[in-house]
C-alpha cells in the first residue's frame, strides 16, 4: 500500500470529524427551536482497495471513513402518536369548553339562577291570594314576572351569542387548515427536489412534521410517508394534501342557530369531510342542530330547552289563569304571550299591566283562590321548575363528563409529546459530550496526516544523502 495512501485515510477521518462538529453546532444552535428533531453523522469504515503484485499477499488496511449520510433521529411511530393524540385532545378540549361556557351562563345555583326567579315569582302569587286586588303585591308579581321573562330570553341570546362565536372559531380553524396544507404541499415539492438532488432535507422533514400535527389537532387525519420523500395527508380516507397537490376546505351554510353546519371540500361542494375527531369535528358536533332526541348539538339542545321551558311556563299559568277572575268579576285571559314567529324563549311576554287584569279570584271578586292556585304550578311534578332543574342537572352532568374526557386525552397527548422530546429533542449535555469526541477525533486525525507527511518528506527529500 503506498504511503500517500495515508494521507488520504488521514484527510477523509478530518472530513468525517469535521462533519460532526458542524452537525452538533446545528443541534445545539436549535435546542430550543420548536419541532427540532436532533441529527448525526452516519458514517462507515471505507474497506482495503485490492490489490495485484508483489504486495498482493501482504495484510491491507481500509482507506479510512466515509459520511453517509447525516440521519435525522426522529420516530415515525411517536409522531403518529402525537397527531392521534392531539386530534383526541383537540376534539375534547372544544367540546368541554363549550360545555363549561354553558353552564356557566346558567349561573345556576346562585340568586341570580332562573330557579330562583321562578321561585320568587310563585311567592308573588301567593302574595297576591293573600291580598288580592291591592297594588302593592300586583306590582310586585308583575315585575318578578317580567323579571323570569328577561332571564329566559337573555339565556336563549346567551346561547345564540356562544353559537355565533364558535362559528367563528370554527372558520378560524378552517382558514388555519388551509394554510398548514398548503404549506404541507409546498414542503413535499421541495423535499423531492432537494432529495433527488442528493441533498439534505432533514430541517425541511421538521417543518413538515409541525404542519401535519396541527392538521391532524384540526381533523385527526392520518399522514402516510411515500417513497419520493412527499406525504400524504389523509382526512376521513381522502387526500387533503397528495404531492405537492393540496385540495382547500370550506365551512357551508349554518350562519344561525338550529342551521348545519358542515365542512366541504372547496372543488366537491356538497360533498363532507365526514370528520370523527379533531378540533373541527368537535366545533361542528357542539355546532350541530337540535334532533328532537336530545342528542343533537349541545348549544341547539340547550336552545330548544329554554323554548320547552318558556312554552311550558306560558301554558300551565294561562291554563289556571283563564279559570279565573278579576276584581271586576271579569273572566282571566292569557297571563303570558309568546309569539307565534321566532322562538318560545325570546317572544314570552307578560300581557296583564294592572291589578285589574289579574285573575286572583276563583269566584268572589275580593277573593284570592286563583292566585294560589297558580302559585302552587311550581310545586308540582310537571312543574316549570322541574324541567328547568332537569335541564341544569343534564347540562351540569355533561359538562363534568367532557371535562374529565378532556383531562384524560390531554394528559394522553401530554404523554406522547414528552415521549416524542425525549427521542428527539436536543441534550446539550450529551452534544458537549459528541463534541469533545469529534474535537479529539479530528486532532488524532490531524496527527496522523502530520506524521505521514513528514515520512514523505523524509522519503523524498533525503533518500541517498547517505555517504555523500
Amino acid at each position: 500500500m503506498s504511503t500517500f495512501s495515508g494521507l488520504n485515510t488521514a484527510y477523509t477521518a478530518l472530513s468525517a470529524a469535521r462533519k460532526g462538529l458542524d452537525v452538533i453546532g446545528q443541534n445545539i444552535a436549535n435546542a430550543t427551536t420548536e419541532g427540532y428533531t436532533r441529527q448525526r453523522v452516519a458514517t462507515s469504515a471505507v474497506g482495503a482497495l485490492s490489490t495485484v503484485g508483489p504486495l498482493s499477499g501482504q495484510p491491507t488496511v481500509g482507506q479510512g471513513v466515509a459520511v453517509d449520510s447525516i440521519a435525522r433521529l426522529g420516530n415515525a411511530y411517536l409522531d403518529q402518536r402525537v397527531r392521534l393524540t392531539a386530534a383526541t385532545a383537540g376534539n375534547t378540549a372544544v367540546r368541554a369548553n363549550v360545555m363549561s361556557a354553558l353552564e356557566i351562563s346558567l349561573q345556576e345555583p346562585g340568586e341570580n339562577g332562573l330557579s330562583t326567579q321562578l321561585a320568587d315569582f310563585w311567592s308573588a302569587w301567593q302574595d297576591v291570594s293573600n291580598q288580592p286586588g291591592e297594588l302593592a303585591p300586583t306590582a310586585v308579581l308583575l315585575e318578578q314576572a317580567g323579571s323570569v321573562v328577561a332571564q329566559i330570553s337573555s339565556g336563549y341570546k346567551d346561547l345564540q351569542s356562544q353559537w355565533t362565536g364558535l362559528r367563528n372559531q370554527a372558520a378560524g380553524m378552517v382558514a388555519e387548515l388551509n394554510s398548514a396544507g398548503a404549506q404541507v404541499a409546498q414542503l413535499n415539492a421541495q423535499i423531492r427536489t432537494t432529495l433527488a438532488n442528493g441533498g439534505s432535507v432533514n430541517e425541511l422533514l421538521d417543518q413538515r412534521n409541525n404542519f401535519t400535527t396541527a392538521i391532524a389537532a384540526l381533523t385527526g387525519a392520518t399522514v402516510r410517508n411515500l417513497d419520493d420523500g412527499s406525504a400524504e395527508v389523509l382526512v376521513g380516507g381522502n387526500a387533503l394534501v397528495s404531492g405537492d397537490t393540496f385540495r382547500p376546505v370550506a365551512l357551508a351554510a349554518g350562519t344561525e342557530l338550529g342551521h348545519q353546519v358542515t365542512l366541504e371540500w372547496s372543488h366537491r361542494p356538497g360533498v363532507s369531510l365526514g370528520l370523527v375527531s379533531g378540533e373541527l369535528a368537535g366545533a361542528l358536533a357542539m355546532l350541530a342542530p337540535a334532533d328532537g332526541a336530545k342528542t343533537g348539538g349541545a348549544i341547539a339542545e340547550a336552545a330548544a330547552a329554554y323554548n320547552v321551558l318558556a312554552t311550558n311556563l306560558a301554558d300551565q299559568v294561562n291554563a289556571q289563569h283563564r279559570l279565573g277572575f278579576t276584581t271586576a268579576g271579569a273572566a282571566g285571559g292569557d297571563f303570558f304571550r309568546a309569539g307565534v314567529t321566532g322562538p318560545a324563549a325570546t317572544t314570552l311576554r307578560v300581557i296583564p299591566t294592572s291589578a285589574s287584569e289579574i285573575a286572583s279570584s276563583s269566584g268572589g271578586a275580593l277573593g284570592g283562590g286563583n292566585a294560589d292556585a297558580i302559585s302552587q304550578i311550581g310545586a308540582g311534578t310537571s312543574s316549570p321548575d322541574n324541567l328547568w332543574a332537569s335541564f341544569v342537572t343534564t347540562i351540569g352532568v355533561a359538562a363534568r363528563t367532557e371535562l374529565r374526557q378532556a383531562e384524560y386525552a390531554e394528559m394522553a397527548a401530554t404523554s406522547a409529546s414528552n415521549t416524542q422530546l425525549s427521542n428527539a429533542s436536543v441534550d446539550l449535555d450529551e452534544e458537549n459530550v459528541n463534541m469533545l469526541t469529534y474535537q479529539v477525533a479530528y486532532q488524532g486525525a490531524a496527527r496522523v496526516m502530520t506524521a505521514v507527511d513528514e515520512m514523505l518528506d523524509t522519503l523524498i527529500n533525503r533518500t541517498g544523502l547517505v555517504g555523500r
